[in-house]
């Protein structure tokens, strides 16, 4: 299992837009992706899990990635969230 933290720097926190991104980012792999912030865990490939856990600009936000194909998805997950959130 890889895993890593990133506080959202986004005013606008994890909202409709960057969390229809996340989800397309993260169905390109087969690894379990989940979100856990807050006391609330979603799952990365499903928008509404993501959207319902309300994320806002300064939360810490922490991806962890199990199966198969963690360690490309690791990196490039990092990557998505440092560029849009």
């Amino acid at each position: 299992m890889k895993e890593f933290t990133y506080t959202i720097t986004d005013p606008n926190g994890l909202h409709a837009r960057p969390a229809g991104i996340l989800v397309k980012e993260s169905g390109k792999y087969s690894s379990e992706i989940t979100l856990h912030s807050c006391g609330k865990k979603g799952d990365a490939k499903k928008i509404f899990s993501v959207m319902g856990m309300g994320i806002k600009s300064g939360d810490s936000v922490t991806v962890k990635i199990s199966g198969a194909d963690e360690d490309n998805a690791v990196g490039a997950l990092e990557v998505f969230f440092k560029n849009n959130l």
